[in-house]
């Protein structure tokens, strides 16, 4: 599904380029002017075991910074935070099905929607390219 140039391995955490970043774990991959969106490796890392995901439907807006969906774990109930605003043309119903997609290959099978984006360009802004990400995961492993 994604073809991605490369990964770095930051204290047991992928982060793979081509990807831009949010701060909330979400990863945004530019296809064609729309944007595929999944967790990051981190993120279903710390929840552990997936076990629920709830996602929107088809057609409806997402909001940059607002929840579009939650993720439930054994550990937890996290919100999924938008890293970008537009209309939703795509989501993922195997992971609703088989939420543990999201835990086996969370940058390929385990994706969660595709935005049609609002404002791509100035979105993209507020997000981390894949040298910011890497040197946010290595700090971030530094404090723990």
């Amino acid at each position: 599904m994604l073809k991605v140039k490369d990964m770095v391995n930051v204290e047991g955490y992928e982060v793979l380029e081509g990807l831009y970043y949010s701060k909330e774990w979400i990863w945004v991959k530019v296809e064609d002017g729309r944007a595929r969106i999944g967790v990051t490796d981190y993120a279903q890392k710390q929840m552990r075991e997936i076990v629920f995901a709830e996602l929107p439907s088809v057609g409806a807006e997402v909001r940059r910074g607002e929840p579009f969906g939650t993720l439930e774990s054994v550990k937890a109930v996290s919100d999924l935070v938008s890293p970008l605003s537009g209309r939703i043309v795509e989501v993922n119903g195997r992971v609703s099905e088989r939420p543990e997609l999201i835990n086996e290959d969370p940058y390929g099978e385990g994706w969660l929607i595709v935005v049609e984006p609002a404002n791509l360009r100035e979105d993209l802004k507020a997000l981390m390219t894949f040298e910011q990400a890497v040197e946010w995961h290595r700090e971030i492993a530094k404090k723990s």
